[in-house]
């Protein structure tokens, strides 16, 4: 199974891109023994088009078109907020079934088209906030590779508990 993920536009270099790139590391490094023979970031360009709807849509055919047959996440406001154990079980599932790929879809600053929902077999949100994409970009990482690790064993993962 190969693990990716599609954004509409660039991370420019500093601090977020330096972060994103360690979780990639982890990801590829922890996913091996787990079947993950990969992860990518694929960027996508913005579209220019004038108007919201017009850019949404162009953008859900770059996205579509390179997730290709991968079971798709959609990162949306939209979405359900899962607990990280039931992310990972998710993408355990997924794995077990031996599906050949995930990939995690984050939108342009319109947002993503409805296309891109309807087609996604799950859509997550981090919350009601607006976030900065770079800031979603790094969340996605994260919980992916907190997700193998949860897959794994990994002590990386600790939920808290009332020691009182």
């Amino acid at each position: 199974m190969r693990l990716s993920l599609l954004a509409v536009g660039r991370l420019k270099s500093g601090p977020e891109r330096e972060l994103v790139e360690r979780y990639k590391q982890r990801i590829e490094g922890i996913g091996r023994s787990l079947g993950v023979a990969g992860f990518d970031i694929v960027e996508l360009a913005e579209s220019r088009a004038r108007r919201g709807d017009d850019r949404r849509a162009e953008e859900a055919e770059a996205l579509l078109e390179k997730a290709g047959s991968s079971v798709l996440i959609a990162f949306d406001e939209r979405g359900k907020s899962p607990t990280s154990e039931a992310f990972a079980e998710r993408i355990r599932h997924w794995r077990d079934e031996g599906r050949p790929g995930i990939a995690c879809v984050i939108g342009g600053p319109d947002g993503l088209d409805p296309k891109v929902r309807q087609r996604a077999e799950l859509v997550v949100s981090f919350g009601a906030l607006t976030m900065p994409h770079q800031v979603v970009r790094a969340l996605v990482v994260e919980q992916l590779y907190r997700a193998l690790t949860i897959i794994a064993g990994h002590p990386y993962h600790r939920v808290g508990h009332d020691d009182s």
